[in-house]
């Protein structure tokens, strides 16, 4: 896959902030919060998002988002993304898009009505793995 060079204009490090999280399907959420709150996490959101049961958990910065999936992998491998934490997720899309970057689900931003609101698109690399990059609004 080759990726075009894009001359002048801001670069896509200029909207990264760092990690925001990384991304667990389970087939437990209960199950996966208990086990992690025993390494020291802590649960620092619980939702539901239709029949998806949803959980953010934190430890000293590293935030693991776990889940319900009917498929997750049950296997060593099994985090499905990570997350980058963006100031500007349209400025960031649009140079994924002009840098011919592989964009997944739906091919565009999306909304979730986490915290007061949150805009995402993923990306896929070169490795097949799922790269997030999210704005907290």
């Amino acid at each position: 896959m080759v990726f075009s060079i894009i001359k002048g204009g801001k670069q896509m490090k200029e909207y990264l902030n760092g990690l925001q999280h990384i991304g667990l399907p389970t087939s437990s959420v209960s199950d996966t919060v208990a086990f992690y709150k025993d390494l020291g996490f802590e649960l620092i959101m619980e939702t539901k998002l239709g029949d998806v049961d949803v959980a953010f958990l934190d430890l000293k910065g590293l935030v693991i988002e776990t889940y319900t999936s009917d498929d997750p992998a049950m296997e060593s491998g099994a985090i499905n993304h990570i997350t980058i934490d963006v100031s500007d997720v349209e400025a960031c899309y649009k140079i994924a898009k002009e840098r011919g970057y592989i964009i997944t689900d739906g091919g565009g931003i999306n909304d979730l009505p986490f915290w007061d609101g949150v805009r995402f698109f993923i990306i896929e690399g070169l490795n097949k793995e799922r790269i997030e990059f999210n704005q907290k609004l």
